[in-house]
């Protein structure tokens, strides 16, 4: 089993642009949360402690979760 991956993102960030045009070069298909929408923009600072985007949600195989908050660590994660 592989980690279950979910991007946070606005549309209204660059670093989250970034990120989407990497995952959209790539053909990476992973679940987009948009945090125009409460309930995301909620869980996130539930999750992760913070509404900072991009964030990427990484759930491994245990059920641990990890918040990884920068775009360019979350590109080198996904190469």
């Amino acid at each position: 089993m592989e980690n279950k991956l979910s991007l946070y993102y606005s549309k209204y960030c660059f670093f989250c642009q970034k990120v989407l045009m990497f995952l959209r070069g790539r053909d990476i298909d992973l679940e987009l949360r948009s945090t125009s929408d409460r309930e995301h923009a909620q869980a996130l600072m539930a999750g992760g402690g913070k509404t900072q985007v991009p964030c990427l949600r990484i759930e491994n195989e245990k059920g641990q979760v990890e918040w990884m908050y920068e775009s360019d660590d979350i590109i080198r994660y996904l190469s």
